[in-house]
């Protein structure tokens, strides 16, 4: 299949090098060229534009930062695409923009299909990202050979935006946990506890999870390199919230949490991992003791 990609950073390279090695063809832009070279070192073309990319395409694939850089490539893509050609679009945005998006690429007779992922860079890299998509059923058969190539759980939510829906709801129950597990590694250093054999313990029980034992581990080690820079988990957040204020549903956990990914931020930490939480938690303490 003749594929672009546009955004190859920490998901989409390795995603892309997935799509290669399935036998695809491919085709990339990026807003920095020399992002792209390993890919092409591998076998894919450079487009000289989103346009000439979408044009080269019979399915365009995007993963970028946010709403607005997806609102700014639907215009070319949509431009460049053919009729009934497909644009998925991995990143995580509003569910509101993604429908607003496919409305705009079904009156021109092409498609949009929200698709963001969960699982990180090391999911990606692995292909076994969880894929959470919205769009028509009917094309579950063309974008299987993408799918498949890229995680080891692919589920069709609903209609447009419900993929985005879905990664609403899995960044909520994700970073309150990290938050969770911030506040755990506190209350336990502030008992004089060493919170890395808390941990140990918490894993063999009912509270043992993937987020306890990641972040949970970072935190115990205070050790806070990125596996995903706590910005986007933020810039995640922040979307959710403003998504929950327009639909009128009241997310008191997820507001406290809000508070603490603000705290993160303006502590300059938001290219370290988002287990910085633990640093928010730990500065409030000396503060308080210091009052």
């Amino acid at each position: 299949m003749k594929l672009g990609l546009i955004g190859v950073g920490g998901m989409g390279r390795p995603m892309g090098e997935h799509l290669l090695a399935a036998g695809h063809e491919l085709m990339v832009w990026s807003r920095r060229p020399d992002a792209a070279d390993p890919l092409l070192a591998l076998g894919a073309r450079r487009a000289a534009s989103p346009l000439d990319l979408a044009e080269c395409c019979e399915m365009v694939c995007t993963n970028v930062t946010g709403s607005v850089d997806v609102i700014g490539l639907a215009e070319p893509l949509l431009e460049g695409l053919a009729a009934d050609a497909i644009h998925i679009d991995f990143s995580t945005i509003a569910p509101s923009v993604a429908r607003e998006i496919a409305a705009r690429y079904a009156a021109r007779s092409r498609h949009f299909v929200d698709a963001p992922v969960s699982g990180g860079t090391a999911g990606a890299q692995a292909a076994t990202l969880s894929v959470m998509w919205g769009g028509n059923a009917a094309l579950t058969e063309r974008l299987d050979p993408v799918f498949s190539c890229l995680g080891k759980t692919v589920v069709r939510v609903g209609d447009a935006g419900a993929g985005q829906v879905a990664k609403a709801c899995n960044q909520l129950v994700m970073v309150t946990a990290i938050e969770a597990c911030a506040e755990a590694a506190h209350f336990a250093q502030a008992a004089g506890i060493d919170f890395g054999k808390v941990r140990h313990a918490m894993l063999g029980g009912s509270a043992g999870s993937r987020v306890l034992d990641f972040f949970g581990g970072k935190m115990a080690a205070h050790e806070f390199a990125p596996g995903v820079e706590a910005r986007l988990h933020h810039k995640d957040f922040v979307m959710v919230m403003d998504e929950a204020t327009r639909t009128g549903v009241p997310l008191a956990v997820a507001g406290a949490v809000m508070q603490q990914l603000d705290a993160l931020m303006a502590a300059g930490w938001g290219a370290q991992d988002t287990s910085r939480l633990l640093g928010v938690l730990e500065r409030t303490g000396k503060e308080v003791l210091a009052d």
